[in-house]
């Protein structure tokens, strides 16, 4: 699992402090899980006190079997837990006891039920049937029955007779709920029965249709009381809500992290796991978040559906068409709150930030590096272990990152995909048409902070800078 360092001379292990010829980098293994096993339990060890820590090969295996442990324990307390909620829940949900509750609904302050602490249900009586609302969500029904298995599904508890009796017949899906089955076949058969009557879009659920037509009626009809925010789902709003309460109520069970949302828990409980579970079919690449996966199959079938309206510019993602677009308008929407520098991206400004602070968090391992961004750590590596993983399939030429391949394979292919959208003008990289851009601008960014010269480019500000010091 991890990557034993041999050498001849002996090194001192962190946690035994005995000498040994076999061991490992604690700061250099296999996406430093080693490190994170011993922190996990041991969250008080300082392991920068000494330089380039190790450990033998004997308090690696007790590590893991520490660790292994401790994700027993906590998998046992967990599976205690829900049996024990499992029970309660059901005693609590009991129809005879919902029934005495909804009879003397009018005792109910505020027309309140509290199933229990965690699951509250609104009752709304009309005149002639009562509702019986989901406090969670949109959902409501006239049968108590259905408002009972539905509050079990927010519990995650398994439903009698089977668990999850409606099964797909297709792909491995189960549901407890019929409805929702439906709706999963839907996806399989490519059917969206949901259709606007004012244009052409169609949708497999009719949530999503109605979310449609508020585009056509202009309707925004769930609005914020502190702000002027509004948007068109009770998600968004409940979503937006926690920006000013700054509540985070989804909390990790293993270490200090929590988030407003849940799917970002969901993501960072795969760090700890190590499983990576969205994997491509045709290479090696696995990762954490579906998104990316589907932003990296692009890279085989080559498509690049987001379009630039002005030039012939097309992207994989979204996000890189938006940062495309901001030549075209000339826009820098992120600025300095120290100095005049801006630019049009956010990861740009935290870089640029660096300067101001003098900090460089990214630091090598093996060596004294230190960098203000990861990618440029990562490649500094390759430079200790000689690695160059990307490789031309026309040519023998290999190097340490992909931007440069990419640079390397239009030398094959005579590409040049950013063009002037004033003269005719086009380079196959970005910086050369960004310098060229000032020629057109008039822009002279590089200034001397000597006397008032200032140039359009960083070499002619350097060969300027050699008469102030006389070279």
């Amino acid at each position: 699992m991890y990557e034993i360092m041999e050498e001849k001379s002996t090194k001192t292990c962190r946690i035994c402090i005995v000498e040994t010829e076999h061991y490992y980098f604690l700061n250099n293994d296999n996406k430093l899980m080693l490190q994170f096993k011993l922190l996990n339990f041991l969250p008080k060890i300082d392991l920068n006190i000494i330089p380039n820590p190790i450990v033998c090969n004997r308090c690696m295996i007790a590590i893991e079997e520490i660790y292994e442990f401790k994700q027993l324990c906590i998998q046992t307390e967990m599976t205690i837990r829900n049996l024990q909620q499992e029970v309660a829940i059901k005693e609590e949900l009991c129809v005879d006891n919902i029934k005495v509750e909804v009879s003397n609904i009018q005792n109910i302050k505020d027309n309140y039920m509290e199933i229990n602490e965690h699951v509250p249900v609104r009752i709304v009586e009309p005149s002639e049937a009562k509702l019986y609302y989901c406090y969670n969500c949109n959902f409501n029904t006239n049968k108590k029955t259905i408002l009972i298995r539905h509050l079990l599904i927010h519990k995650n508890v398994k439903l009698q007779h089977g668990g999850k009796p409606f099964k797909c017949n297709i792909c491995d899906y189960c549901s407890a709920i019929k409805s929702n089955l439906k709706r999963h076949i839907l996806k399989h058969t490519g059917e969206k029965p949901f259709k606007c009557n004012i244009c052409d879009y169609c949708s497999s659920r009719v949530e999503l249709l109605k979310r449609h037509m508020l585009q056509h009626t202009g309707e925004i009809p769930f609005q914020c009381n502190i702000c002027d925010y509004c948007c068109t789902t009770r998600s968004d709003l409940k979503r937006h809500m926690h920006k000013h309460t700054g509540e985070k109520p989804f909390k990790c069970n293993i270490c200090d992290y929590c988030s407003s949302r849940l799917e970002r828990l969901k993501t960072h409980m795969l760090q700890h796991t190590g499983e990576n579970p969205f994997k491509c079919n045709i290479c090696d690449y696995c990762g954490t978040i579906k998104s990316n996966l589907k932003r990296h199959m692009r890279t085989h079938d080559g498509d690049k559906p987001f379009k630039c309206n002005t030039c012939d510019y097309c992207y994989t993602t979204k996000s890189g068409l938006k940062r495309h677009m901001y030549m075209h308008t000339g826009e820098k929407p992120f600025k300095c709150n120290i100095c005049d520098y801006c630019c049009t991206t956010k990861s740009e400004l935290k870089r640029h930030m660096h300067k101001h602070t003098g900090e460089k968090p990214f630091k090598c391992s093996m060596c004294d590096y230190c960098y203000t961004t990861k990618s440029a750590v990562k490649r500094h590596m390759c430079t200790h272990t000689g690695e160059k993983p990307f490789k031309c399939n026309i040519c023998d030429y290999c190097c340490i990152t992909n931007s440069d391949l990419k640079l390397h394979i239009r030398k094959h292919t005579g590409e040049k995909p950013f063009k002037c959208n004033i003269c005719d003008y086009c380079s196959s990289r970005l910086l050369q048409l960004k310098r060229h851009m000032r020629r057109h601008t008039g822009e002279k960014p590089f200034k001397c902070n000597t006397c008032d010269y200032c140039s359009s480019q960083l070499a002619h500000l350097k060969r300027h800078m050699r008469k102030h010091n006389g070279e």
